[in-house]
């Protein structure tokens, strides 16, 4: 189960990077386009689409790396099971807001199908189309994070060390 799951964070983090791929196609292209006296209709809406899909599916493998930021100021004086009942009721919690948001992506890009609803821009793109990377990474982060509620629940949760995770300069 562990490899399936990392496999699945591993391939959201994987589309997220040809999200960014795109994103770079779409700026270059709209530089190229206006350097050269001709218009290719939607870049910025598609480059938004993209951003947005990157976002979205990066936050799951995000989230296991240790990226996400995390207020430990009171955590870091806490120790046993005191801690870890705080790490259990943040968990829960995240699961849940998680799950919550993610059900909501769904049924908007569901909803978004149904009516047929489309950009506003010029490039009239069904709006299910890019809502889906939404629905997708918020999916996959709802189990990331029923994963590391589990994990701690266990007693098998990875602590990440101060400073390991921010590479900061």
């Amino acid at each position: 189960m562990r490899k399936a799951l990392d496999a699945l964070y591993d391939a959201a983090g994987a589309l997220a990077g040809l999200c960014m791929v795109g994103l770079l196609a779409m700026v270059m292209l709209s530089i190229v386009s206006r350097q050269l006296h001709f218009h290719v209709p939607g870049t910025d809406a598609y480059a938004g689409y993209l951003m947005a899909g990157a976002g979205f599916l990066a936050l799951a493998q995000t989230l296991k790396h240790g990226e996400h930021i995390r207020v430990t100021l009171i955590l870091s004086a806490l120790h046993g099971r005191t801690r870890h009942a705080l790490e259990v009721w943040a968990l829960f919690a995240a699961s849940l807001l998680a799950i919550l948001f993610s059900y909501f992506a769904c049924r908007l890009s569901w909803q978004s199908y149904l009516f047929h609803d489309i950009s506003t821009s010029s490039d009239a793109t069904p709006l299910w189309l890019p809502q889906i990377a939404m629905a997708l990474g918020s999916v996959v982060l709802a189990i990331a994070f029923v994963d590391e509620l589990v994990l701690e629940l266990r007693g098998q949760r990875r602590e990440v060390k101060r400073g390991e995770a921010a590479h900061l300069e």
